[in-house]
């Protein structure tokens, strides 16, 4: 898929998440946004999977793992611009019944939906075992992670990073949205994260950098994640993004953590975003 492609279901995801949290008031829209980019190369041009046949035991293909579960808008969206599910059930966002709850979770039989991911810090080590199961059982295929950089505030976040490159866990690809933004302000004001990169190096990672929001330096960061697979090292990507990106009112304000839009600013954001493949 070209870069422009990407890009064009980029914005209509962003367009979803905004319609999705503004509809129930309620949800997180910054780090959705700020993540989209990720995860839409993620599963429209790297993950071999098969949407149309999904399996909770993931064998035989790539699997992808949301850690930091309050981003639902954007995986919910993405999930279902590749094919999982029925892109008008999006209305359904954290309205009662819905499978789409506010935190994702397997309970609802919603597929693509792997892992409860509510609590910070856990879905790590779950992509982890998954990685390390896939290797004890001849899969040859890579598990991707996606967390949030304030979810390294997690103690469980740091058992994981010390035991994948203890157990050669090498078809491991975890993804850090480095916003520098959380619930209360910034990353540096809440628990300053010091230097990952040289964290994760000490604990043995193979370590690369990227801008998570653009398309051609995402797609390129990821396929060196993969042509770097199964030599020994699990890899971590630290994604640099922009919370809110995409509209501008929104960009680099930690306020849009989990605040929805009303009326006159989901028009506002809205007018930023292409319609591209038309809105649910």
């Amino acid at each position: 898929m070209t870069i422009n492609e990407l890009e064009r279901i980029a914005s209509q995801v962003r367009r979803d998440i905004i319609r999705m949290v503004h509809g129930c008031q309620s949800g997180h829209p910054g780090g959705s946004l700020g993540a989209t980019d990720i995860v839409t190369a993620l599963y429209f041009d790297q993950m071999q999977i098969d949407p149309a046949n999904f399996r909770m035991d993931g064998v035989g293909e790539d699997m992808f793992f949301l850690s930091n579960g309050h981003i639902s808008p954007m995986l919910y969206s993405v999930l279902a611009r590749r094919g999982y599910f029925p892109v008008s059930e999006l209305a359904t966002f954290r309205r009662l019944g819905t499978r789409l709850q506010g935190h994702p979770t397997p309970m609802e039989g919603l597929p693509g939906i792997r892992i409860a991911s509510g609590s910070l810090g856990q879905g790590f080590s779950v992509a982890v075992g998954a990685a390390q199961a896939k290797k004890l059982n001849g899969d040859k295929h890579i598990v991707y992670v996606l967390m949030g950089d304030g979810e390294q505030e997690e103690g469980q976040i740091w058992e994981a990073a010390m035991y994948a490159p203890a157990k050669n866990v090498d078809n491991l690809v975890a993804i850090i949205d480095y916003n520098k933004k959380q619930i209360d302000g910034s990353t540096d004001d809440v628990l300053n994260l010091g230097d990952l990169r040289a964290k994760y190096e000490a604990f043995g990672w193979n370590v690369l950098e990227m801008n998570g929001n653009n398309m051609q330096e995402v797609v390129d960061t990821l396929n060196l994640a993969r042509k770097n697979a199964f030599q020994g090292k699990p890899q971590l990507i630290l994604a640099q993004t922009a919370m809110g990106f995409g509209v501008d009112f929104m960009e680099n304000n930690h306020k849009w953590h989990g605040t929805p839009p009303n009326d006159e600013q989901a028009a506002n954001a809205l007018s930023q975003l292409t319609e591209t493949l038309g809105d649910y």
